[in-house]
């Protein structure tokens, strides 16, 4: 199985809710004209409004860090006003696990399924 899920969890500095969401349509945006391996790129909000996942597939690891380079200014911005950590299931190259060393991410591997 070559497709990489991810679950990035933000959450949101206090004060910070509204500036949060204005940098969303731009990571969208740049998701949607420029990565062809995003198959899932949705985004949601507890009722409060202070933590955000991110539902995120992609094809392989090279659309992961095809994402990683897209993005990383945006989620730069991100992480300045909130607090991130995140989940990544899969097979990951070689290359995506050094990419996401330094992240606050639990890792999981492929095992079985229907």
């Amino acid at each position: 199985m070559n497709k990489i899920h991810l679950i990035a969890k933000f959450e949101i500095h206090p004060g910070k809710e509204e500036a949060f969401k204005n940098l969303i349509p731009q990571c969208i945006e740049k998701v949607k004209a420029n990565e062809t391996g995003a198959e899932r790129y949705e985004w949601y909000f507890n009722p409060e409004g202070t933590v955000c996942n991110v539902l995120e597939t992609y094809s392989d690891s090279n659309a992961v860090l095809a994402h990683m380079g897209n993005v990383g200014g945006l989620l730069g911005e991100l992480t300045s006003i909130s607090d991130f950590s995140g989940e990544i299931y899969g097979s990951l190259s070689d290359e995506l696990k050094a990419a996401i060393a330094p992240l606050p991410a639990n890792k999981y591997v492929f095992y079985k399924s229907l």
